[in-house]
């Protein structure tokens, strides 16, 4: 009998302590190779053992690959290998994901499926398991060229979580996600830059309606703007004189002394008997339609525009660019109001860890190993803040930029 391993054609042999046969085939450049069959019986062994021989000495694709171990799969199990269309797929996918997600996550990947399957064009309605890596690299590379690197490597990760998915439900063999690589990104050195109480003024004056309790509310919290945007009644304890809620980033469990501006204006505006009523409800309302902040940031730029503070962008509809096209970066935004409460705070002598515990930390586990704040010390911090929208304050005061905590909008 001669050896597996100088067989012309494909063989099965036995290894020891195994139930399994083992496939014994050459590859193309002649390297001969074992595989288990999973299989128990020698002529099913043998026809797996085919299968492998064959797809090696025709050198066949990946997506031919695949096919094969369809075949195999079908022949092992003795059921079809469950398939879908690929828009079938993401379709599904997106509906089971929405009970997990927040609305603004949710959003995005929503828009990573419809980008996948415009990509695709007609093949989104192939089976899944055609999709190949050199596909899924080649989706990064058309968005990268619309985005920047990071949201391209955002928009990848989103991907290579549906294909995972995919794989658990045993739709593919493997994840063609799981190669392509993420594309270096060159360190950024632009910056996020705080107003100066010159420049606040003039924000103040340009805005209209509920904008100026959000301008408020940004200054004397600190806060982000989708958090600001969806406080309501119950989030407020007037008779405390604090501010209660949850971050939307990390979830982190904020109370904050209201500065006595926040409370004037608090007083300017019907509270209602509803407590579940939003402080903005029309910017609420935003976020509800929306699931994310970026229409609210659209907005507060055009009063940055109208304060003289930016520069008007371009219409990219115009120039058919659409939404997908790179942003252009602008050092204020509304998140320089959180690096303004920083400035102000540190210039009116606040020491460093209640101006971070006051702001609040962006990581849970930095959180909750904090040294503890007490209140009454971000109390009294808040009220060294000025009132920097009356006529008596004057001066540059927010200028100072120091230990800034760098995180974007």
């Amino acid at each position: 009998m001669l050896s597996p391993w100088l067989s012309p054609m494909a063989s099965i042999r036995k290894k020891p302590n195994s139930k399994y046969w083992y496939a014994c085939f050459q590859l193309p450049d002649g390297t001969r190779v074992q595989r288990s069959t999973k299989e128990t019986k020698r002529t099913e062994a043998q026809k797996t053992a085919n299968d492998y021989e064959r797809a090696a000495r025709e050198r066949i694709t990946e997506t031919q690959a695949r096919k094969v171990i369809q075949d195999v799969y079908e022949r092992v199990t003795g059921r079809d290998l469950p398939s879908q269309s690929v828009a079938e797929f993401l379709d599904s996918w997106i509906e089971r994901k929405a009970v997990e997600l927040s609305p603004s996550s949710l959003v995005a990947y929503k828009a990573v499926v419809a980008d996948f399957k415009e990509y695709f064009g007609p093949r989104q309605n192939e089976e899944l398991l055609y999709v190949s890596t050199s596909d899924v690299a080649g989706f990064r590379d058309s968005i990268a060229k619309k985005v920047t690197a990071n949201t391209a490597n955002k928009k990848l990760k989103i991907l290579r979580s549906a294909f995972k998915a995919a794989w658990q439900d045993e739709l593919i063999s493997e994840n063609p996600a799981d190669r392509v690589a993420t594309i270096k990104t060159k360190r950024s050195t632009f910056e996020r830059r705080a107003f100066n109480l010159e420049e606040l003024k003039r924000l103040f004056e340009a805005a209209h309606g509920e904008w100026k309790g959000m301008i408020i509310f940004g200054l004397y919290t600190g806060q982000r703007l989708g958090d600001i945007a969806t406080l309501t009644w119950q989030n407020v304890d007037l008779e405390r004189g604090e501010l209660r809620f949850s971050t939307q980033k990390v979830g982190r469990r904020q109370i904050i002394p209201l500065a006595q501006p926040v409370i004037d204006y608090l007083g300017e505006i019907k509270a209602g008997d509803d407590p579940k009523a939003y402080l903005f409800p029309e910017c609420a309302l935003v976020i509800e339609t929306k699931g994310r902040a970026s229409m609210l940031s659209a907005q507060f730029f055009e009063i940055m525009v109208a304060a003289g503070l930016a520069k008007a962008r371009k219409n990219k509809q115009a120039n058919k660019q659409g939404r997908s096209a790179k942003r252009e970066n602008n050092e204020l935004s509304f998140h320089s109001l959180r690096h303004s409460a920083t400035s102000i705070m540190k210039n009116a002598g606040v020491s460093p860890a209640i101006v971070q515990e006051f702001i609040g930390h962006d990581s849970k586990a930095v959180s909750q190993n904090y040294t503890h704040i007490e209140l009454d010390a971000m109390r009294r911090a808040t009220d060294l803040m000025p009132d920097v929208f009356s006529a008596e304050v004057t001066g540059k005061g927010s200028e100072d930029q120091e230990e800034q905590d760098g995180e974007g909008a």
